[in-house]
């Protein structure tokens, strides 16, 4: 999540088994929907919490925008809220104290709503009763963090960085040449800082996290002394060497049902290369592999669904991932390219709100920290979030442009897709393989429409009906539609 690097191959398309995957429909097509071919249950849509929780994470209306699926009130602008279920807590790296006559050293470009302050903050005490630790520290990220788990958010705990103390050169933003910087005598304390965090959040926040992961893109040498966030860099063998303790320091404080999650590396490659890079007994303390986004369309997201859900069988999530296009065209293309090729059960965000208007949904002022302007992109995100639950299974499309889920209790199937392409287009989606698809009354699908160049945000339509067990739909260019078709029987 750092302000990023370009996307890699961000306007190509991905080398999926050999064959070049565009995924874009050119011309008017057909998609046939699978019921036989299933991708798992869906577990959610989330986003990691700092920094704009740290600016934020007293407003009850945008906990209800992001963490419900109510019509909330903004700037006299009635909004679809996006449904997220899942939040990822920054354990963060930053404080202001002096121990033994040294200090945090931070870095000079990164902004103080990216410092997030840390509990651990005496390196001479290692119980979390004592003064040494400041458990009122990062208020407004704890607040959001609880409001999103009384609206029922499952809860992800994770380190941008250890604390500045825990790091060779005391900066909490990485290493001057961007190398490995937690100091080695500090690897047992960063997974005790985690863990002693996970027990306080489960005995005073109401906050269980279900997943620890104590990296984040630590493979990537971007994380300087110089950096505008915090980070840190630890290579594949500081993170199997860390990981031991994770899961040791989780089990004697009683969380032996706390799941680690691991690496949440940058990009779908460099996971490839962290997970082939770990031993059985290193893979077998990771429950959970998650990995950001960061390549856009590139990648052999095929490759990473094999190695860790086919060959190891672990959960897989798209744990982080962000674009610089507002216009949401980029998010829905590479999420359809997420369904058709990664098979996640989950999918985060990185922020939901940023200062930056391409990256955000609802982006703020970064000199004022106050929010301002909404996105398309916060329309193409409820087009999936509000529609494909928790709970659904997820099934094969077939293409890379529309992704499917099915709700058996309801009989109701979902299905997103997007037009890519600058001409309009009429999609035909084949429903023949279901045993019975009867649709609303008189056959009506109720459908969604979001056009990502300007017009309809996340407009209801109720004129598209059923022929048979197929429903064509006009697709304007470069826009992204949901239908809900129920009476489906697999």
């Amino acid at each position: 999540m750092i302000r990023r690097r370009t996307l890699l191959a961000a306007t190509g398309g991905a080398l999926v088994g050999g064959a070049l995957a565009t995924g874009t429909a050119h011309a008017d097509a057909t998609i046939a929907v699978n019921p036989g071919t299933s991708y798992g249950t869906w577990e959610g849509w989330g986003t990691s919490l700092a920094w704009w929780a740290n600016v934020f994470g007293n407003r009850n209306d945008f906990a209800d925008l992001f963490f419900t699926t109510n019509s909330v009130t903004y700037n006299g602008t009635s909004l679809p809220g996006l449904g997220l279920n899942i939040a990822r807590y920054n354990l963060g790296a930053s404080s202001w104290n002096t121990v033994n006559g040294e200090s945090m050293v931070a870095s000079p470009n990164i902004p103080g709503f990216k410092q997030i302050e840390g509990f651990w903050q005496d390196w001479n005490n290692e119980d979390p009763t004592s003064s040494a630790w400041d458990w009122t520290a990062d208020a407004n990220q704890r607040a959001m963090l609880q409001k999103a788990t009384a609206r029922g958010a499952t809860t992800e705990l994770f380190a941008n960085s250890p604390m500045w103390w825990m790091c060779s050169n005391h900066n909490p933003s990485g290493a001057a040449g961007g190398g490995n910087n937690l100091q080695t005598w500090n690897y047992r304390q960063h997974a005790s800082h985690l863990a002693a965090t996970a027990l306080y959040a489960k005995s005073n926040w109401g906050v269980n996290f279900a997943t620890v992961d104590p990296f984040n893109e630590p493979a990537s040498t971007w994380w300087t002394a110089t950096g505008t966030q915090e980070g840190c860099h630890m290579d594949p063998a500081v993170q199997a060497a860390v990981l031991p303790y994770m899961r040791s320091e989780l089990d004697k404080r009683g969380l032996t049902g706390v799941r680690i999650a691991a690496s949440d590396e940058t990009n779908i490659d460099t996971a490839r290369s962290t997970w082939s890079s770990f031993n059985s007994a290193t893979k077998a303390l990771v429950s959970q592999v998650n990995v950001h986004g960061y390549q856009g369309s590139g990648g052999r997201r095929d490759l990473l669904y094999t190695d860790v859900v086919t060959t190891s069988g672990k959960k897989l999530w798209n744990s982080e991932t962000g674009d610089s296009d507002g216009t949401g065209l980029t998010l829905a293309s590479n999420l359809c390219y997420d369904f058709r090729w990664l098979h996640p059960t989950a999918w985060c965000y990185w922020q939901v709100m940023d200062p930056s208007t391409g990256w955000a949904m609802i982006a703020y002022d970064a000199n004022t920290l106050q929010p301002t302007t909404i996105q398309t992109k916060y329309y193409v995100m409820a087009q999936f979030s509000r529609h494909i639950r928790p709970g659904m299974r997820i099934l094969d499309t077939g293409v890379s442009y529309a992704a499917a889920a099915y709700d058996a209790a309801a009989r109701r199937l979902v299905i997103v897709a997007v037009n890519t392409s600058t001409s309009a287009q009429t999609l035909t989606f084949d429903l023949s393989r279901f045993t019975t698809v009867s649709g609303g009354s008189g056959g009506l699908v109720p459908r969604w429409n979001t056009v990502t160049t300007g017009g309809d945000q996340y407009r209801s339509y109720s004129n598209t009906f059923l022929s048979g067990k197929s429903v064509a739909v006009p697709f304007a260019a470069k826009a992204v539609q949901t239908l809900q078709i129920d009476g489906v029987v697999i």
